[in-house]
This record gives structure tokens, sequence and C-alpha cells, in this order.
């Protein structure tokens, strides 16, 4: 018994002792400001025998409520936070005794939290989703590889297709992969024998025009070969006859300049037409996507092109000057200075032995498992390549057999972390490198960051902020912008939207790609400027380009090459103003404040609703006309009390984007009846216009800030977050604002973060991490 209540005196020592004095205040404060709120504004609907949305509140009363009731305390303070309760029918809440309630009931949050363990959390072993294979596959074999187009769509669940709970690998997947490896493998190497080369057109009417004087085209080569590419040029007109300079450019590079040859104008329509030159030049492509471009170099030439005319009497009109009208490109052709150039891959000739294979197929095999490769490992890839060779295989393709190998390897394929040998530690540094670079690049360590990690030195300090800092500058980020954003504001959906053709005759896909790409840059402007999170709502610019800002109705600005452009703060500015927003939360012929609402609550304040009752009718569509009868229709809806708990606050958030039509173009009028965009939300607070909505909105920055983070952090852990993690989020989210609520700070936070660097066992144990800055 002695020694039993030793132990137990133990124990308790190593618990938080909280002293009594603390403790009785506490509970006084919890009782003037949020008990006595209870009682006067919320038990007349919320008691044992009215218990409105099924929620009594009489069992909490006592400040340990907040521990054993949290995830309805949680809901409380969203929607006293919000003005929808206390409702209007129940005794009005003063402001003064609201902001007492949250200060307490947050503080009540705080000391809860306290008081458990700290849990990093489990990660499951899961594959790589298309994104991250695609992208693997490209940074360490360079192929670009479609993933998206080759295998099937990744399950999605909790708003991201890289939860590793719902990444299962089925038979058909399995198939695909040995597929795609023997394809990646050939592309990579180009050991195969190539086909016979073709001849592919590019007439003008399937040509680009830019605003540089120039067109160009983007395709996709199936071999790393030689291809010949040529220009062919058309017009007469040149300063006084003379050459006229132009950059032949592939992907970006200039890689030959010529001089096209002019004359003066010709009489004859015929002789005009057959004023043409070409201009070629050959080199080597790797397999994957490619963009060709030619450009007239000279301020007159500083112009876009011209659609093509239509032939009169099977001849072209007199052209209006000198510019490039058509392409081809002819190959695939063997490489003249043998295999070693095909592929940076091949660092040594595979002909001089099994040697050079080893050399060759080990850093390989290193980047794709992202962690040193055994011996033993190296010997079984050798073996294949070996295997290979006895089949009468040349030593390149014995390179693609391994190269195969490791590309349908468990080791490739999922990411995989080890448990600790305790119940709790933290991730390996080798890990720990992975859950980075899959996080901001969706992709495989590079080099310098394995070998940081090899050498165990990723969490020596300040090593691991110099590599977030590096990572982030590196363009492999917009990886953030495509698959974390794309999925938080739900942009990937809007190739599935097709407005109706009839009422929005402006609508094209290529104007959709375009408020895909908008809302993708502004994004990634944010992230890699480290802007102010509060310009999501706030800012007054915008990247546009000539098509869309001319579908915004924004002059002056021409071309299909975005850029940064200042704008009106009252029309346009920030997410909720961006045509792919706008465009997803309508219906194909008109505009839905319900959805935008929705919207709002949901991907910018983290406060969804919850979904309607499946016995409440839905609004009656035949009545929806212009936006006075659209208005008086949701009126008529709220007036059921179930639906006005849900469409008293989404509906006002809704009309404050009327101004937009359902692709996003603004609008002083829906037909004949003026927009009236403005509400009044359940605090009574009064708005009239887009732009007093994003300052009500700014107002609610901090839950904009956590809802953020906690997408972020999902997003970054491959997990759904739990009760444990709240105080992670609240710890992130209050460091954020106390730096100057810069975008990269959530970033940083969440990589410095326990469930970032940390792995639970079996049980669920405490840990503690050693901070890496």
């Amino acid at each position: 018994m002695r020694l039993l209540l030793g132990s137990s005196l133990v124990l308790l020592s190593l618990c938080p002792r909280i002293p009594a004095a603390q403790t009785t205040a506490a509970s006084a404060s919890f009782d003037q400001s949020v008990t006595a709120v209870l009682k006067q504004n919320c038990v007349f609907c919320h008691n044992g025998k009215v218990a409105s949305g099924n929620l009594n509140l009489e069992g909490f009363h006592a400040p340990a409520s907040v521990g054993t009731q949290r995830e309805a305390w949680e809901k409380i303070a969203t929607k006293v936070r919000s003005g929808e309760m206390p409702p209007k029918s129940a005794p009005p809440l003063a402001d003064e005794k609201r902001q007492d309630f949250l200060r307490t009931l947050m503080d009540a949050f705080e000391t809860a939290d306290k008081s458990r363990p700290p849990d990093p959390g489990r990660i499951l072993a899961r594959r790589l989703n298309r994104a991250e294979y695609a992208n693997t596959v490209r940074d360490i074999l360079g192929v670009r590889f479609k993933a998206g187009e080759e295998f099937p769509a990744d399950d999605s669940v909790l708003g991201f297709d890289n939860i590793g709970e719902v990444l299962t690998v089925s038979p058909l997947l399995m198939d695909k992969y040995v597929h795609a490896a023997e394809t990646i493998a050939s592309l990579a190497v180009g050991g195969d024998p190539l086909p016979k080369p073709l001849f592919t057109e590019y007439k003008p009417e399937k040509v680009r025009r830019i605003d540089v004087g120039g067109t160009e085209i983007t395709d996709y080569v199936d071999y790393a070969a030689e291809y010949v590419f040529r220009v062919w040029v058309r017009g007469h007109l040149g300063p006084q006859g003379a050459p006229v300079p132009m950059n032949i450019v592939v992907d970006g590079k200039v890689v030959k300049t010529v001089e096209v040859p002019t004359k003066e104008n010709e009489t004859t329509t015929v002789a005009r037409d057959a004023q043409r030159s070409n201009h070629e030049v050959r080199l080597f492509l790797p397999a994957g996507e490619h963009t060709f471009r030619a450009e007239l170099i000279g301020d007159d030439f500083r112009k876009p092109i011209p659609p093509p005319p239509a032939r009169r009497n099977g001849f072209l009109p007199p052209p209006s000057g000198v510019f490039p009208e058509k392409f081809d490109l002819q190959g695939p052709f063997a490489a003249k200075d043998g295999t070693a150039s095909r592929s940076k891959l091949l660092t040594c000739d595979p002909a001089t032995g099994s040697d050079c294979i080893r050399r060759i197929v080990t850093p390989i095999a290193r980047r794709a498992y992202r962690r040193p490769v055994t011996a033993a490992e190296t010997d079984k890839l050798m073996a294949v390549a070996q295997l290979a060779s006895t089949k009468g295989f040349t030593p390149a393709q014995c390179v693609q057999f391994a190269i195969q190998a490791i590309l349908v390897s468990p080791q490739f394929l999922f990411r995989i972390e080890q448990d600790p040998k305790g119940r709790f530690a933290p991730v390996s540094d080798l890990e720990l490198a992975s859950r980075l670079s899959y996080f901001l690049w969706s992709s495989a360590p590079d080099d310098e960051l394995l070998t940081l990690a090899e050498q165990k030195r990723l969490r020596k300090p300040g090593v691991l902020e110099q590599q977030v800092t590096r990572l982030l500058a590196d363009k492999r980020s917009r990886a953030l912008s495509e698959n974390f954003a794309g999925q938080w504001l739900e942009t990937r959906s809007l190739a599935g939207v097709k407005p109706d053709a009839l009422k929005f005759p402006t609508w094209s896909p290529a104007l959709q790609e375009d408020m895909q790409t908008e809302t993708a840059l502004f994004f990634d402007h944010i992230l890699r400027e480290n802007r102010p999170i509060a310009e999501f709502i706030t800012a007054d610019y915008a990247f546009l380009n000539g098509r869309l800002a001319q579908h915004y109705g924004i002059v002056g600005i021409t071309g299909s090459d975005f850029r940064k452009v200042q704008v009106d703060p009252a029309q346009r500015g920030g997410i909720l103003t961006q045509g792919s927003i706008l465009t997803l939360t309508s219906y194909p012929i008109r505009t839905s404040p319900v959805l935008r609402g929705k919207y709002i609550l949901d991907v910018v304040l983290g406060a969804p609703p919850p979904a309607p009752p499946p016995d409440v009718p839905g609004l009656n569509e035949s009545k929806v006309g212009t936006a006075a009868s659209l208005r008086e229709a949701l009126a008529r809806h709220r007036s059921d009390a179930i639906c006005a708990s849900c469409h008293s606050r989404m509906d006002p958030l809704g009309f404050g984007l009327e101004n937009y039509d359902a692709t996003g173009r603004w609008r002083v009028k829906d037909g004949e009846t003026p927009i009236q965009a403005g509400g009044t939300l359940p605090n009574g607070v009064e708005f009239s216009t887009p732009a007093e909505l994003k300052a009500l909105l700014l107002k609610d920055l901090p839950d904009f800030n956590r809802n953020l983070t906690e997408k972020m952090l999902t997003y970054a852990l491959g997990r759904g977050l739990e009760s444990y993690d709240r105080p992670v989020v609240r710890d992130i989210v209050r460091k954020v604002e106390a730096s100057g609520g810069q975008m990269q700070a959530v970033v940083r936070e969440i990589v410095q973060s326990l469930p970032f660097q940390a792995r639970r066992g079996q049980q669920n144990q405490p840990v503690k991490v050693a901070s890496t800055r």
C-alpha cells in the first residue's frame, strides 16, 4: 500500500498544477460571462423540453463542459461570433457582452487544451497521387508524363486528393503503373529504336497570336530525339525593304536568330501570295510537351499578329506586314552525337559495361526512393539489367529495364514512414525532407535537400528555415497554387461548369482556362511575394490577359500573356471578384446567391452551413427570373423557420455579389431590373456594395486565417485534423498574426509544427520535438 501510494504521489507531481485561486477566478469569470448569457439568451430554445437544433444547454453551465462538450461549444462560438445566435426572437445580446462571452470561451478552450498531452497524430503510408507521380517523374527523369490522362482520378476526401486513407491501389491502377513505367523509361533513356520520322504541319488557323509580333504553338513529342522545326514567314513590308531579324524560341529559350528577307510591294496578288520564306533549326528535344515560338525583333513589329485572312479566288489577299504564318515539325531523328547526349541521366556510355550501368541506376534509385539505396537493392536492379542483356537487348535498353523496376517498386510508388521504436518520436530527417518537398512541390526532394537529410543536418538551427525559403523561391512551388489552392478554392472544378451558350455567348474553354490561370497566378503571387493574407479579400490588383480583361470590361490590356494589373477596388480585387469563383458559384443560366453565400461561409470563413433537412422543399425555380424575383423567392424561402437558420446568413452574403453575372462580368442591371447588391447580416450590420461586403469580411480575418491554416495543415499532412490538432492550429494562427499576417508565415509555422515534424506509433503518448529554427 505504501509503495502504491508513493507511486500515486509521483504521478500527481508530474501533472500540471493550477493554483486554486486561479481556478476559482476562472470559474467565476465563466459564470459571469458565459453561463449568464446562456441563461438569459439561450435556454429558452435549448433546454430539456425544447432542444432546438438537438442542443440542450442545461449541462453546459460549468467550465468543465468545455472539455466534455467541445464540439458543441465550438459550434456555439461560431454562431455567436457570426451573430446568428441568439436569433431575433430571443432577447438581444449586446456587443460588449458578446465579445466578453467569446473572449472568456476562448480562454476556456485554451485551458482545456493545455490539460491534454500533445499528440502529433499518425500519417498512413500512402501512394503518390497523379500530380505527385507526374512531378516526381519529371524531376527525376526529365519526362513530362501526363498522369492525369493515363491514370484514373484519385479519390478526394476533406477537399483534397492527397489524403492517405483513400489513396489505395487497385489491380487496374497497378497494371497502368507497369505500362507507364515501360513508357517513361523508354522516353527517358531513348534506347528503343526510333520510329520513321513524321511530318506535322501547323497551319495558320492552328497557331496562337502573341503580342510581341509573333506566333506560337504547343505540342507533345513522344521521343527524346532530334527534330527539325521550320517557320514559314509571309509578307513584304519591311523598313525600306531591309531584312527583318526574327528569333526562333523553344521552351522560352532563343535557339536561333535569322534574317527574314523582305522587298517592296508587288502589284499582283499572285506575286504577293508567293512571297514566303522559311527558316529552320534542328535541335534535340526531350520527350514531353514543348512550346515553339517565332517572334520578330524590333519595336515596329511588337504588336499582335492579325488573324489569317480568308483566301480570295484561291489566293491569300495582300499582306499588311511581315509575320510568321505557320510552322512544321519533322522527326524523330537519331541524335548525331551519340547516346550520352540524349539524356542527362546517361552520365556514361552503357555500352562500356555494367559498372557504367550501376553508376547510372544508383542515383536514379536514390532520388526515386527518397533515401540512400542499399547495395542489395542496387544488386537487384543490376540483375534486371543483366537479364535483359542475356535476352539480346542493347545496353541502353538494359538501363531502361532497370528504371522500369524502380518505377514499379513500392519504395517509389508509396511514401512510407517507419513507426518509432518508442510510442512517439520525431520523423527521421529523410522522412522530414519528403514531407517538406511533397508539401511545397508535390514532388520528391532534390539533391540538395536529400543530401542535407542524409547528413542529418536538416534539423540543425536555421537549416530547415533556409530550405523552406529555397523551395518556395523555386518555380516548382507553383504546385501549391495548382494542387492546394486549386482544391481549397475549388477552381479545379471549373472545367465541369458549362454556362448556357445562348445567355453567355462569350463563354469559351479558352476563357475558362484564363479564369483558372488568373486565380493560380493570384495565389502564387501572394505566396511567392509573401503578401499579407488579407489581400485574398482586399487586393486592388488582378492578373489578366487581353481576353479576360475584355470579359471584365477592363480596357488597355491586349495579348495572351498574363500580367499584374491595378483594378478598381469597387469592382475587382481579391478572390471573390474573380471569374473562376463567380462562375463556380452560379447556375448555367443565372447567378445563385445561395451558392455564393455558402461558398463564402465554407471556403472563406470555414463555417459551412449544415446540409438542408431532407423534408424541406427547395427553391421554386419556376418563379425565378430577374434579380428582384430572385430576392422575393429567397425571401419566401427564408420565411420557413427551419430554412431561415441557414439562409439568414448565406443569402445576404451571396446577394453582395449580385453585380457579377454567372460568368463574372460586372453588371448594374439584370434584364431591366437594377441590381441590389446588399443585405443585412444576422447581427444587424448592413451593406450595399461588393466593396462594403469585402470590408465586412475583413473584420472576420481571424476566421479566414484559421480556415486557411486548417486547410493547408490538412493538405501538408495528408490526413484530416483531429481534436488534438486544435492547439496546434490556434498556436499557428497566433504566431502568424504576431509576425504580421503574411502568407509565408503560415507555411513556415506548419513546417515547424509538432504534427509535421513528429509521428505517433500505435499508442497515444506525448512527444517533444526540439525547435529547428
